[in-house]
């Protein structure tokens, strides 16, 4: 059964920081200062060669084994050309979503409007009929209720 790409996803960010962690702790040689140094070191602009020779091996251990995980999990991974380009071959192939006499797309008799009117069959009337929002008012408005007021 295959895996949800989260949990591959969640599985390989794990152990690269586990990795990652273990490779800090040996390039330190077991002194606790410089272990912390190593840590403290780490900063949000650091770059990958600022990094210990240790962790960057680690690191790139680390990627090399998240393709090939991801790719043994039977997912693709590909520049985005090249994988919109091409399509797996067990896809169901492509066909009209829209169902025969589906309510949606076909009117059958009369609706809240009344029966379906002829193209060309007089002037529109629109959504609200002869008096809707171009052609004014159908009946008078009521005078509002309360003091008027004096602009």
């Amino acid at each position: 059964m295959q895996r949800a790409a989260n949990d591959v996803m969640q599985s390989i960010v794990f152990s690269a920081v586990l990795d990652a962690v273990a490779a800090l702790k040996s390039a330190s040689g077991g002194l606790p200062n410089q272990l912390l140094r190593d840590v403290q070191a780490i900063h949000p602009n650091v770059t990958f060669a600022d990094l210990p020779k240790a962790l960057q091996d680690a690191i790139v251990n680390s990627t090399r084994s998240a393709f090939t995980q991801l790719l043994k999990e039977g997912y693709a991974v590909g520049p985005r050309q090249q994988m919109q380009a091409q399509r797996p071959m067990d896809r169901v192939p492509e066909r009209d979503r829209r169902v025969p006499n589906d309510r949606r797309t076909v009117r059958h008799g009369q609706g809240r409007r009344g029966p379906p009117r002829p193209e060309g069959d007089g002037p529109s009337k629109g959504p609200r009929g002869p008096g809707g929002p171009g052609g004014g008012p159908s009946r008078p408005r009521k005078p509002p209720k309360g003091k008027p007021r004096l602009s």
